[in-house]
């Protein structure tokens, strides 16, 4: 059963509003590259939207009414949003969930080091990556520092178009008779993915050692006030540089870094700030974690939206655990993150009939996993037809896929973490080819379906 390519049913003012939003995306996802810019730029603009942080309202004691917005985030990394509905929270939200970081490179506690008048960061990658794919790119740093006096700085270098980039180096192929007959999950190892960042040392007495390191050392004190030590209490991530591109002759695509899972979490916000007036309390959950399995404080393990739910319980001044597991189990959620988009280069990778492919719209996993489903939550044929109703009666293209063929490999979200409080929870999201690269590409066409299917679930579901 094949879906209709999106981009056939558009009429001119369509096509503008397509395009109108590929700029917005195109602007969060060159600007917000770390989970903590994504947090920083969702509060930005949900505040323009009315947004209030949670604790203003729990210190005010007020009671909760229908249209309270409301937001709460954590360590600045995970972010909540709620819009109180008219019906009790017992009775379930509609929930919209997706992640905001992505691979990347890390950089370890104690990274600076000199070897051979070369200046290198040493990096432990995140999440899954083909470690060939990060070399030899033009790569920026983004980073927050906390100085033992407290005090918090943000860095980012290598954005603008004055700035320097860092990066990565390969061997010359010339050179490379050894590691070219190596297996493709070794050809770069972990512990090589170190970043050059300066080879210009400074003067200094005839047997004094490491002056490239100390040059660096003395922009990083003069640019950014820090000593090496201070690497130790910094967050820094090595991403690729400058900003994400059309793609294509026709402009119909979008290639950047971060697709996943900041395009699902970019159609999201985007979809559930511009929807008011909700019957059941709508949420926006926007976290951190998920390449690495959802862990931590500001994963969706934690107990932080859950908390949050037990604050809003408390605010209708009607507060129990049993209300809070009612809230709970009667929800319904999208988990949205990207699915792999069928790529004609790589077919035998596919099963044809169960593809997302780029083009056709907001696409559903019934469930993910590996191989026999493991790992995976499978949402219930009940709510796979009450979506169909949905989107269909809202005109969403949209389509059904899997994540490949069935032993090939596949991939988890949130879902199943959510489903534990037995509310229905499907795998929703946008279909990208190069997953987990330093550049993804994405259909702008998807994009915007994606918007208007958000959008038609908060309301009717």
């Amino acid at each position: 059963m094949e879906r209709k390519n999106a981009w056939l049913g558009y009429g001119a003012r369509e096509l503008k509003a397509v395009d109108q939003l590929a700029e917005r995306y195109k602007k969060f996802i060159s600007e917000c590259k770390t989970e903590r810019e994504c947090v920083v730029r969702a509060i930005e603009l949900a505040g323009q939207k009315g947004y209030k942080p949670l604790e203003q309202f729990v210190k005010a004691g007020k009671k909760l009414k229908a249209g309270d917005k409301i937001y709460a985030h954590i360590m600045g990394k995970s972010l909540v949003l709620f819009n109180i509905g008219r019906k009790p929270l017992e009775e379930g939200m509609t929930i919209l969930g997706a992640h905001i970081d992505s691979p990347r490179l890390d950089l370890k506690p104690n990274p600076l080091y000199e070897d051979n008048d070369f200046v290198l960061l040493d990096t432990h990658y995140y999440g899954g990556v083909k470690k060939y794919q990060w070399v030899t790119l033009p790569m920026a740093l983004h980073g927050t520092v906390a100085f033992k006096d407290g005090t918090v700085r943000n860095v980012v270098i290598g954005e603008d178009p004055s700035d320097p980039v860092v990066g990565v180096t390969d061997l010359l192929i010339h050179l490379a008779k050894d590691q070219m007959e190596k297996k493709g999950s070794v050809v770069i190892e972990g512990e090589d993915l170190d970043i050059m960042i300066g080879s210009r040392p400074v003067k200094g007495a005839e047997k004094e050692k490491e002056l490239v390191k100390k040059n660096v050392l003395s922009i990083l004190k003069d640019k950014y006030g820090m000593d090496e030590e201070d690497f130790i209490s910094a967050e820094f991530e090595v991403v690729p540089a400058g900003p994400a591109r059309d793609m294509g002759l026709d402009r119909s695509m979008i290639m950047g870094y971060g697709h996943d899972d900041r395009i699902c979490a970019y159609t999201s916000l985007e979809a559930f700030l511009e929807t008011d007036k909700l019957d059941k309390t709508g949420v926006c959950l926007l976290v951190d974690k998920e390449e690495i399995g959802s862990v931590g404080a500001t994963g969706m393990h934690s107990r932080f939206f859950e908390n949050c739910v037990a604050e809003l319980i408390n605010l209708c001044g009607s507060y129990s655990e049993l209300t809070l597991k009612r809230a709970m189990s009667s929800s319904r959620m999208l988990s949205s993150d990207v699915s792999a988009g069928f790529d004609p280069t790589y077919a035998s990778a596919f099963e044809k009939k169960n593809a997302a492919y780029l083009g056709r719209g907001l696409c559903f996993n019934k469930y993910t996993g590996a191989r026999g489903k493991s790992g995976s939550n499978d949402a219930p044929a009940e709510y796979v037809a009450a979506l169909r109703s949905i989107l269909d009666e809202n005109k969403v293209s949209w389509q059904i896929s899997e994540l490949g063929k069935v032993d090939q490999g596949g991939g988890g979200t949130i879902a199943y973490i959510l489903a534990n409080y037995g509310m229905e929870v499907i795998d929703s999201g946008i279909a990208v080819l190069n997953m987990h690269a330093p550049y993804e590409i994405a259909s702008k066409a998807d994009i915007y379906e994606a918007v208007k299917g958000y959008k038609a679930f908060l309301r009717n579901a």
